[in-house]
């Protein structure tokens, strides 16, 4: 066989399905930075290339069917920028949840003492306390068992008929998307958190009647470990029904994403 040189074969192949490869490549990067699972640490980076570079092969097709891909370097320069805004701000909808779900961990390692120790996360590589990473372990593995991965990707899909290739969005739009993502973090980490931080809240106001009623006991001693046996306790009593909590909240990410993303008349 002749040998082909780069310049023949992509004139073979056709430059505008190359742009269009770069461009959905550019919308499909951001979630191998922020969205779960397909961002963690313990996926190796090599690794996570290769899959975005196949789903941005596989989604080439449907992304550029009917449009009219530009090639000049200036026009493509401007898309390549409105490709990576879409794609930050679908993928920092669904890495809100999971900031939620690691926050809540948080809140309970600050109330119950864990936060004197830390740890790193395996999942994302920061250094974080034993519930926070517990829950971060738990809500990836329960992202899996419900098949958010499945959502990303057939949300992913979505977005390409919302705001095609050659359109952009309305930023106002993706700004208010995004405005509400943040948002729901705290009330989240509230909601999943709260059987656990009002049994601590419990713990504390008896330990406070205890200490008034008996003084010489030294509180601090008897309720640390207390504390962080009463958290155990709760948090294994409520991470049973943190699956369809998170599906709730996975499935509202996906669908506010979508939502922010309307292309500009």
């Amino acid at each position: 066989m002749s040998q082909i040189t780069m310049s023949e074969l992509v004139r073979q192949i056709g430059g505008p399905h190359i742009t269009g490869f770069f461009l959905v490549l550019a919308r499909v990067s951001p979630l191998f930075v922020l969205a779960p699972l397909f961002s963690s640490k313990m996926v190796p980076t090599k690794v996570r290339t290769i899959v975005a570079v196949a789903l941005a092969i596989g989604l080439t097709g449907i992304a550029t069917r009917g449009q009219t891909i530009p090639t000049d370097p200036v026009a493509v320069t401007g898309l390549l920028v409105v490709q990576l805004l879409v794609g930050l701000a679908f993928a920092f909808a669904l890495g809100a949840v999971f900031a939620a779900v690691e926050a809540a961990g948080a809140l309970i390692d600050i109330v119950a003492g864990f936060s004197y120790g830390q740890l790193i996360d395996p999942v994302d590589g920061n250094q974080g306390g034993v519930m926070s990473g517990l829950y971060g372990l738990v809500g990836l593995a329960l992202f899996i068992a419900i098949g958010g991965d499945a959502w990303t990707l057939r949300g992913l899909a979505r977005t390409f008929s919302l705001v095609p290739l050659t359109r952009a969005p309305q930023l106002g739009s993706l700004v208010g998307g995004a405005v509400t993502a943040f948002g729901t973090i705290l009330l989240a980490a509230l909601e999943i958190a709260a059987p656990a931080l009002l049994a601590l809240l419990i713990t504390d106001v008896a330990f406070g009647m205890v200490s008034r009623v008996v003084p010489q006991v030294n509180i601090f001693a008897v309720g640390f470990p207390m504390k962080i046996g009463v958290a155990l306790l709760v948090v294994g009593v409520a991470l049973p029904f943190l699956g369809g909590y998170l599906s709730g909240l996975i499935s509202g990410a996906v669908g506010t994403a979508l939502h922010s993303l309307n292309a500009a008349a």
